[in-house]
């Protein structure tokens, strides 16, 4: 079986699961939230995959990683519709008073949850060794790249740029109602800026199933720069965008 072919099969599984599981469980919150970042994660272990062995190990160039990466993002806002499945957007609700803190809390969980079955289930599927990519993969699980390449410290401020420029984006799209389908290529390409330093991930969730389980930076570095970052740069943007807001309304009642 080719790289390419065990990797859209992956890819076809999960998206599978996920309108399922969309669909049965569309009442309930914390189960979509799952879902939703479960098969974000998920997808985005595989695309790491194809990024880092497929070029040498299966024949499949950076602009097949890319591409998949795009797909999956518009796929998933497609099927996630009113879903995140990421902690940094739930907590975001939280400042913005649309949610309360026992529901937000128990969101995060969920998320987290997913990000965690998604590594347990890409383990599993790696090592399955369905091409010479995956059992490369399977081999080099212990050893995995860190997403983290710079000190902590310049790792918070590049996330907190993300994450400001991630939720300037969403407040805008929300507050003027854009299509959510388009959110998540969008904010993708918003924080392209951090890849070479974090990765730009502005997730928790999806930075922990990437990254927190790598050698190279300790599990404190890593909770400082993917929950800190992201914490400062949505206060930032919350802050920013209800300024305006609260400056017109002043204005309407002079």
């Amino acid at each position: 079986m080719s790289g390419l072919n065990a990797s859209l099969g992956y890819f076809l599984a999960i998206v599978g699961v996920s309108v399922v599981g969309r669909v049965l469980f569309a009442r309930w919150t914390l189960l979509t939230e799952f879902i939703a970042a479960f098969a974000l994660a998920a997808c985005r272990l595989e695309v790491d995959t194809i990024a880092e062995v497929g070029q040498w190990a299966g024949a499949l160039g950076p602009d097949v990683a890319v591409t998949m990466l795009f797909i999956s993002l518009a796929v998933h806002g497609v099927v996630m519709q009113g879903v995140s499945g990421n902690p940094s957007v739930t907590l975001m609700e939280l400042l913005q008073k649309d949610v309360g803190a026992v529901s937000v809390v128990l969101s995060v969980a969920a998320q987290l949850f997913g990000a965690y079955a998604a590594l347990l289930v890409a383990g599993k599927y790696w090592q399955m060794e369905l091409t010479d990519m995956h059992m490369i993969k399977n081999l080099m699980m212990s050893e995995c790249s860190t997403s983290l390449q710079v000190p902590p410290l310049q790792g918070v401020f590049a996330e907190a740029l993300g994450a400001l420029t991630f939720h300037l984006v969403y407040l805008v799209m929300k507050n003027r109602n854009v299509d959510v389908k388009y959110f998540n290529i969008l904010t993708n390409v918003s924080v392209t800026p951090g890849n070479n330093y974090t990765s730009g991930y502005v997730n928790p969730s999806l930075a922990y199933a990437m990254t927190f389980t790598c050698p190279g930076h300790t599990f404190l570095a890593y909770s400082l720069v993917y929950w800190l970052g992201p914490l400062i740069g949505e206060s930032m943007s919350a802050a920013s965008f209800n300024k305006p807001l609260v400056l017109c309304e002043i204005y309407t009642n002079i």
